[in-house]
């Protein structure tokens, strides 16, 4: 008895190959988002207490319906994650910055 169940796209699974360059995956610690009517665009960076910049690791432009996926994506996950290891709590909540290390201005680390 076939349902068609095989002949589904959406049943399909996407292979993934994960090359071993990427595979140890790039730490970041801030990002910015930018976007314009076609695309977004999401830096990833490190930056340190103490230094003048932050270096970019990872660029990576989506179409807004994959920024919308990727936007539930995280949701879904982070609704997971709180429900195995409790809230995620964000120092400082008050509001949004983009110096994680406060307005020291490159002081010290």
């Amino acid at each position: 008895m076939d349902n068609n169940q095989n002949n589904n796209p959406m049943n399909k699974q996407m292979q993934l190959e994960l090359k071993p360059e990427v595979a140890n995956g790039v730490y970041s610690n801030f990002a910015v988002i930018s976007h314009s009517s076609t695309e977004f665009t999401l830096d990833f960076a490190t930056i340190l207490p103490g230094m003048p910049k932050a270096n970019v690791n990872s660029r990576v432009i989506v179409a807004p319906e994959s920024a919308v996926r990727l936007l539930h994506a995280l949701q879904e996950n982070i609704m997971r994650y709180e429900k195995q290891f409790g809230k995620i709590q964000l120092p400082g909540a008050g509001g949004r910055t983009i110096a994680p290390f406060g307005n020291n201005n490159g002081g010290e680390a």
